[in-house]
């Protein structure tokens, strides 16, 4: 059988990668940009359609794709006359890869339905070199049999792909699990920030840590930072941990819980934006909280 036609809205770092591993798999696309003309240069210099519009792109296309930053701008290129809901076709297939709030989700796939189409969540885990790769987490959610019809599609873009249950769940557990990760990550970053002020060497601390039951992966990721010098480990930017616990936030008030653990890390996260640090390295929040001092 053919491959089916996907249209790409979005290519960042991680968009990007993903569309160049979708082309390295022969997958003929339709894209959309908005800063990163680069990226969208090199997509179509190797065979993509630039499409001047999301409704263009979507009519284009069997499967719609979109790898943007926030529910807002998802919304923004699904909605509206030139939007991708306006230019559906019959049976077509919309997957958020991004990280959006549920409620979000649902709305735009309630919408999506009523043009015959079907809306999957599927954010990511992992990195961008692991999207070229073709070895992300995803974390799929939507209409089973939908997911079943394009998860070869899928497949080529992931070495681990979940169903995790009705739409909205993949957005749910994604938010789950980095307000988890930015709470370790923060949490971490001060210890650090402690051990300097009391005269602690930093490996030391590590070292103790690291031998008990809180050891982890992320304790790792920051103390490639914090011990070695580097960053990029944890290759996630302060403005977009900000944002994600803060939809985690948003996502357990619609839930009727109060989150009171995500307090400490939407402080110290938003103070940082707030304060111009929006595009530093997670890891590199120790060098914020030292200023402060």
């Amino acid at each position: 059988m053919s491959k089916p036609r996907i249209g790409f809205i979005g290519l960042g770092l991680m968009g990007s990668a993903m569309v160049g591993r979708l082309q390295d798999c022969g997958y003929s696309l339709t894209v959309l940009g908005n800063v990163s003309r680069p990226n969208i240069d090199a997509a179509v210099e190797r065979g993509a359609v630039e499409a001047a519009n999301a409704r263009e792109l979507a009519a284009a296309s069997d499967i719609v794709m979109l790898c943007v930053g926030t529910s807002d701008e998802v919304e923004s290129r699904m909605l509206g006359d030139d939007g991708a809901i306006a230019g559906l076709n019959p049976d077509a297939v919309v997957i958020d890869f991004g990280t959006s709030l549920p409620e979000s989700t649902k709305k735009l796939g309630a919408m999506v339905a009523e043009k015959q189409a079907v809306m999957l969540d599927a954010p990511l885990g992992r990195t961008p070199s692991h999207g070229r790769e073709g070895k992300l987490n995803i974390m799929g959610a939507g209409d089973k049999d939908t997911f079943d019809r394009v998860k070869p599609v899928l497949d080529d873009l992931g070495e681990n792909v979940f169903h995790l249950g009705p739409l909205g769940s993949g957005h749910t557990i994604k938010l789950i699990n980095n307000f988890f990760a930015m709470t370790t990550a923060t949490a971490m970053s001060e210890a650090f920030a402690v051990a300097d002020a009391a005269g602690i060497p930093r490996q030391q601390l590590y070292d103790v840590v690291s031998a008990g039951p809180l050891h982890s992966g992320m304790m790792d990721f920051v103390k490639a930072y914090c011990v070695d010098g580097d960053p990029n480990q944890l290759a996630f930017a302060v403005r977009n941990a900000n944002k994600d616990v803060g939809y985690y936030a948003r996502m357990t008030g619609d839930l009727g819980f109060e989150s009171l653990v995500s307090e400490g890390p939407r402080k110290l996260l938003g103070a940082a934006t707030d304060q111009g640090h929006g595009d530093i390295m997670v890891p590199q929040l120790i060098d914020f909280l030292k200023a402060r001092k």
